[in-house]
């Protein structure tokens, strides 16, 4: 018993330095940001060259229609403000769960380019208010309350 408690103590110790390095978030605060300008920074960084938003009228996508990603609509997981921050500064983190079937299985990374350069920190914090809002979660697909008998 003593073995128990004391690997469950080292576990949370440790869980609970991980969430403290260096390198946790835990502590950062967005500032307030302005989707209208959010939404001119789209446009100015040329966002909508390969993106749309959802329930959004911006200047059509030029790339080629396999290559345009619709941002926003419904989700399984709402996308939260750490999501847009890293799909926006570190594309190559992932890649996005709306592209599907053999193209994704292809891709090694997301075929973003990175905009770190010439984004101002400003711009990112009005692009996540800008689209963060647009997702919306998908309804579960029945009513009730499911429960697993034992």
């Amino acid at each position: 018993m003593k073995r128990t408690a004391f690997l469950t103590c080292l576990l949370l110790a440790g869980l609970g330095a991980g969430c403290s390095g260096q390198k946790s978030l835990r502590s950062f605060k967005m500032p307030e940001g302005d989707a209208a300008r959010g939404q001119t920074a789209f446009v100015t960084l040329r966002c909508n060259t390969c993106h749309t938003v959802s329930g959004v009228d911006l200047p059509a996508p030029t790339a080629a229609p396999a290559d345009q990603l619709m941002l926003g609509g419904e989700v399984a997981r709402l996308r939260t403000y750490g999501d847009l921050l890293t799909a926006i500064i570190h594309p190559k983190a992932g890649i996005s769960d709306k592209i599907a079937g053999p193209e994704r299985k292809q891709m090694k990374e997301s075929p973003m380019p990175g905009v770190n350069e010439v984004m101002t920190v400003q711009e990112m914090i009005d692009l996540v208010t800008f689209l963060q809002p647009r997702y919306r979660v998908l309804a579960p697909l029945y009513e009730g309350d499911y429960r697993l008998i034992p």
